[in-house]
């Protein structure tokens, strides 16, 4: 079991005029690597998703929750948004059989389907609800400040929904708060009614809350092998233990992307796996970069990579075009499943037509994997930077691994761009001009400044 990254598309060495990163390049970032490592590393006390993987106390508290609901419900409905739906989607779309939620339950293992609702589209609270049978249905509230204004909205009306259906007294049994320890409305509530709770703990922020009760309980819940998920991020902590880039892959990894931006202009940085199973991955490391890397720097410069997801083979006839020959401003990481060379034969037919018959004797795992290498020798033909993150399987230890190996790269590349990547400043305004408009205690000050702001004009509308 292990991950493994090829850079060699990304270094000057390989790429056509020497465009890729230089030999002198990587080796004076390796000092700063060391640096940014040190800085990481010592602050296990407020970055609490370094210890997460062996966090055994909250492991066994959310595996005793499944274990008390197991059997009692058909549907876990989850509702929340961002880190708190982007991780739990990911790993039951790697980690489920494809289209969980259509199986009947045999094929499910007598295990309830999984449903995220992670927007307030209103359209799609009324479908999901009409659908559901909620005498048979798990509510997992997520929200880390337990005042999130979109979760709160969904659980009011899902809370108003399940009272009509078992009752007030019995919608309780219906409910588990995912939020944090001690402080917001969550926790008030539990507190009051006697709902179920789990912890996130106060350290870990939204993003990187995937290893806590926000993942690991809807995993456990539909049959996914929590331990082994911690397993594979303990892996990558351990081997993450040393500044040294040739066994750190984290860090290499945030390294190249850091240099690959500031460096060489490669300012968008695409995740591509090909791999159905992983293309909600994709979506989760896209906030997880965004959210974190994009920001101003203490002397107020605007930093940040933009990640972009893609799925091959899917995006070779869509997004590639772009990759290949517009502008020279983007890294392709590929991510590629290993052992895949028998999967899905094709059978021989057509021997006459040439343009089926060459596909005879060859598979499926073997066509995508072609198709990838393929894809990455050909944009490092033409100079654009690629590297190829390799796992031997799709399973819960490799999508742990995966996971914290990504989180970890984004608190170094943090360092590396001279940014806090645990705080999201830019996205507070917007939320207090939405609490000042929906009349939010204490949104005074934003109404004030909302209310300054210029009035559409009609002479800009067409």
């Amino acid at each position: 079991m292990t991950l493994s990254l090829d850079f060699t598309n990304m270094m000057g060495a390989a790429l056509p005029h020497g465009a890729g990163i230089t030999g002198e390049q990587l080796a004076a970032a390796t000092a700063a690597f060391a640096d940014a490592h040190a800085r990481v590393h010592a602050r296990t006390d407020d970055l609490g998703f370094l210890t997460l993987p062996t966090h055994d106390a909250l492991r066994d508290a959310t595996l005793a929750v499944a274990e008390q609901v197991r059997g009692r419900f058909t549907d876990v409905l989850l509702l929340g948004i961002g880190g708190s739906a982007l991780g739990p989607i990911a790993l039951r779309t790697a980690l489920c059989p494809p289209g969980w939620n259509a199986l009947d339950a045999a094929a499910r293992g007598g295990r309830p389907r999984l449903h995220v609702l992670d927007n307030v589209d209103p359209a799609t609270m009324s479908a999901t609800l009409a659908r559901l049978d909620l005498a048979q249905t798990l509510v997992l509230v997520i929200s880390k400040s337990g005042g999130t204004v979109e979760t709160m909205a969904q659980y009011l009306i899902v809370r108003e929904a399940l009272a009509a259906a078992v009752g007030e007294e019995a919608a309780r049994g219906h409910l588990v708060f995912i939020t944090d320890p001690e402080v917001g409305a969550l926790r008030k509530i539990a507190r009051a009614e006697g709902i179920t709770t789990l912890d996130i703990p106060a350290n870990v922020g939204g993003r990187f809350s995937v290893l806590s009760p926000v993942g690991m309980l809807p995993a456990a819940l539909i049959g996914i092998d929590v331990r082994a998920l911690l397993a594979g991020a303990a892996d990558v902590m351990t081997r993450a233990a040393s500044a040294d880039l040739s066994t750190n892959l984290p860090g290499t990894f945030a390294v190249l992307q850091h240099l690959a931006d500031t460096r060489h202009g490669r300012s968008v940085q695409v995740l591509m796996p090909y791999a159905d199973p992983l293309r909600d991955l994709a979506l989760w490391f896209v906030q997880l970069w965004a959210e974190s890397l994009g920001k101003h720097t203490p002397d107020g410069t605007p930093v940040g990579p933009t990640p972009l997801p893609a799925v091959g083979a899917t995006d070779q006839h869509s997004q590639v075009q772009l990759f290949m020959e517009g502008p020279l401003d983007k890294t392709v990481t590929f991510i590629t499943v290993r052992g895949r060379e028998a999967d899905g034969p094709i059978p021989a037919r057509h021997a006459d037509i040439a343009e089926l018959s060459y596909l005879a004797g060859h598979t499926l795992g073997e066509l995508i994997d072609i198709e990838q290498r393929a894809t990455a020798g050909a944009l490092a033909a033409r100079g654009r930077f690629n590297a190829t993150l390799a796992i031997d399987t799709i399973d819960a230890w490799h999508l742990g691994a995966l996971m914290q190996t990504f989180a970890l790269a984004t608190a170094y590349a943090g360092e590396l761009y001279g940014v806090n990547a645990f705080d999201q400043p830019g996205v507070e305004l917007g939320k207090q001009f939405a609490y000042a408009m929906l009349g939010r205690a204490g949104s005074d000050q934003a109404r004030v400044e909302w209310d300054a702001l210029p009035t559409p004009d009609p002479r800009f509308r067409v």
